[in-house]
């Protein structure tokens, strides 16, 4: 049997987490990621250097390694002194090696080559641009980290510059997957952020891979407030013109209420999911018992192995003979 070609489409932990799954798996596995950010260390090294964020596909790059444990340690490892205080040492190397190369997107090339990562890194665009906001009421909000602070709701995200381009790897990529997944991560600031690179949304539809959508377990104050499921969904087809998600993986099972008061405190909630609704626009929902996974101290989070195991399922479904039965992870 060939070997299975997965795209995975966003940026933030959720991104990293779940390639860091996944590449145990007789997988290809293809992450195009955001460079959108503009807070902390990554902010400043892409305002400072006039180039594309470097920190989240910093993260992915850690995910996808496969070298002795202290090397990645070293290539996340942040400085505390005065004048590198909050910079990750791998946000340092990928700009120094932007610098020697005078190409991002080399960069995380040659970068991939010392880490000896499971896959291929490649950056939604590598132009420095910034991610900014229309929100309903028709302001116009500049900066990823600024979106959710307004409070708003969103109408749609685009980039400055608006016409920037996408590498040709994350075009063939999409054009050659067998399953392309969207999320998990921030709606808009980690997931459709990537669609607003000029192509990628085309090639996401032109594409004859089956289309999943990993859904947000709890919905993210300023960004998807009271937003259901179908909610995350819409907003996605809406970035892309067109319909085409086939499944979402989402979850079903209700928390207590500790969790429940610690993410009100927050201003979040669980992200409902109406089975019958995502039915009705031909989205097959998969979910199980595990896939929410909560911590000590009340955080919620996707058991990553459970959630691998149920995209690799998916996927085997879509190339071979081997009989996928879904009702295996509903509830």
């Amino acid at each position: 049997m060939k070997q299975l070609k997965l795209v995975l489409i966003g940026g933030g932990t959720g991104l990293s987490v779940l390639a860091r799954g996944l590449k145990n798996y007789p997988i290809e596995i293809t992450a195009i990621v955001t460079v959108a950010d503009d807070g902390g260390s990554t902010g400043k090294i892409r305002s400072e250097m006039d180039m594309p964020a470097p920190g989240d596909v910093r993260n992915v790059l850690a995910a996808l390694s496969d070298v002795e444990p202290t090397l990645e340690a070293l290539f996340q490892y942040r400085f505390d002194e005065d004048k590198i205080s909050g910079h990750s040492l791998g946000n340092l190397l990928i700009a120094a090696m932007t610098h020697i190369t005078h190409d991002f997107g080399h960069a995380v090339k040659e970068l991939s080559k010392i880490l000896n990562i499971k896959g291929r890194v490649i950056p939604s665009t590598i132009s420095s641009v910034s991610l900014n906001a229309e929100m309903e009421d028709g302001e116009i909000v500049s900066g990823e980290s600024n979106i959710p602070m307004k409070h708003k709701k969103i109408k749609r995200v685009f980039l400055e510059p608006e016409d920037v381009k996408p590498m040709d790897e994350a075009l063939e990529a999409l054009l050659e997957a067998d399953l392309i997944v969207l999320g998990p991560g921030s709606l808009y600031t980690s997931v459709i952020s990537n669609l607003c690179v000029r192509g990628i949304a085309d090639a996401i539809v032109k594409s004859e891979a089956k289309k999943l959508y990993v859904s947000n377990i709890m919905t993210q104050p300023g960004e998807t407030d009271d937003y259901t499921v179908t909610d995350h969904v819409n907003a996605i087809h809406h970035q892309l013109g067109q319909n085409v998600i086939n499944f979402v993986i989402a979850n079903k099972v209700s928390f207590d209420t500790n969790v429940l008061e610690r993410y009100q405190k927050e201003g979040a909630k669980p992200v409902y999911c109406n089975i019958e609704e995502l039915h009705r626009e031909g989205v097959e929902v998969i979910t199980g018992e595990g896939l929410a996974l909560i911590s000590e101290d009340d955080y919620v989070r996707h058991d990553t192995e459970i959630l691998a195991n149920m995209i690799y399922e998916i996927a085997l479904q879509e190339v071979s003979t081997i009989q996928f039965n879904p009702k295996k992870h509903k509830k």
